[in-house]
């Protein structure tokens, strides 16, 4: 990639986070919830209905050249603002969609789930992503309630309403110290619930995190090592592409065959640069990235300035172009840079041998899982460049 000419993202999306850092959960790894120190001890965790359409009329306008637009709604956990906040923002994207078609993602604890939320999202199609790391003895390890009680159970009363009320869902998968110990049994019970499209989510949380400090600090304990999150995404592709491709859909395989046939990764994550998905907090406040929720990376307030003088300042372009800009030699010169694309900013808090900043935690665990992944990558991306399909390869001698 030429230095000089760092393409710069034609489209964005905006994560909604209307209940700020609020959730009735108190995960202990959660990187979120502390971020209530950045508001009036009296705040209001939940986003008004001015500042509400105000964004939903903003967004859509802004993308005027794209057919379809899509709502992510996060948290905190979203639920805890009820089914009428989400019907008020339905009606709201109907009121200035036009011609283009609305969809709506929603992250959730799933602990909050009653029949009324699932027939909402039946009825106005939202795909759901609930949060579940694994096994009851794994899952309830880290995502416990304010009491510390493990959410477990309640979780999976979740699922099965939205399995009832056949609700499109997927899961998110926190992967940290203790379950990226059991690769297989994490898989094996995610597919056991039907569960087709998941996300493999890596924890690496600093004990004190800085991003414009120099001074390098120790991970939590609950983080994952960088070697045993490349071993447990490579043990779970070993069973994928054996016995699932083109039947479950891991993000982090997706990603990478995108990579593989030239076509890109849909996921800031692996992709060159970054910059274009901004979030919005419940205030209307505006933020270069979900990890970058500081007040040095404050964009502005949606009730001040519209999205596309923020996404597009020089600020947020520079934001996202220092993604690339920012790898150290040892990573421009890596034979899986390709793919790894230097991984999240936000984990770049290593030096390499030769003493440089900006090389991923996560280094060591992208280069044992992508040098693993190629020959059967290599073997899709032949197949699909041959107009051929890639589960194929399920059917060719063993790679």
């Amino acid at each position: 990639m030429d230095r000089e000419n760092i393409p710069i993202p034609p489209v964005f999306n905006v994560m909604a986070k209307p209940a700020g850092p609020a959730c009735n959960l108190a995960c202990k790894y959660c990187f979120y919830l502390d971020k209530t120190q950045y508001f009036p001890k009296e705040e209001n965790f939940r986003m008004s209905d001015e500042i509400l359409e105000k964004f939903t009329k903003d967004y859509i306008e802004s993308l005027q050249n794209i057919p379809e637009i899509n709502f992510s709604w996060q948290g905190g956990e979203p639920t805890i603002l009820g089914v009428d906040f989400f019907r008020k923002a339905v009606e709201l994207q109907k009121k200035y969609a036009g011609e283009k078609k609305i969809t709506n993602a929603f992250q959730t604890n799933g602990t909050l789930l009653d029949g009324e939320w699932c027939e909402f999202f039946k009825e106005n199609n939202f795909l759901i992503g609930v949060s579940i790391d694994g096994p009851k003895e794994l899952h309830n390890a880290f995502r416990v309630d304010k009491n510390g009680k493990g959410s477990f159970d309640d979780v999976m009363r979740g699922v099965e309403l939205l399995k009832k009320y056949k609700v499109d869902f997927n899961a998110l998968t926190v992967v940290n110290h203790y379950n990226s110990q059991h690769p297989h049994y994490v898989y094996h019970f995610l597919k056991s619930h039907g569960i087709e499209f998941i996300q493999f989510i890596p924890i690496v949380e600093q004990k004190v995190f800085d991003p414009d400090s120099e001074m390098q600090s120790d991970v939590t304990e609950w983080s994952v090592k960088p070697k045993m999150f490349g071993k447990f995404l490579a043990k779970i592709y070993d069973d994928w592409i054996e016995k699932d491709v083109g039947k479950i859909f891991v993000q982090q395989f997706d990603a990478a065959l995108g990579n593989w046939v030239g076509a890109g990764a849909s996921v800031c994550v692996y992709s060159p640069v970054c910059g274009n998905s901004v979030i919005i907090e419940h205030n209307g406040d505006v933020y270069s990235c979900d990890h970058f929720m500081y007040p040095d990376y404050l964009l502005g307030n949606i009730m001040e300035k519209d999205f596309r003088s923020m996404v597009y300042s020089d600020f947020q372009i520079q934001f996202g172009r220092n993604k690339y800009l920012g790898l150290p030699s040892q990573c421009r010169n890596c034979k899986v840079l390709f793919t790894c694309r230097g991984g999240c900013p936000k984990h770049r808090f290593l030096t390499t041998s030769k003493n440089e900043k900006g090389l991923n935690y996560l280094c060591r665990g992208y280069k044992y899982f992508y040098s693993h992944i190629a020959p059967g990558m290599n073997t899709m991306a032949k197949l699909l460049n041959e107009g051929r399909l890639a589960e194929e390869v399920m059917k060719m001698e063993k790679i």
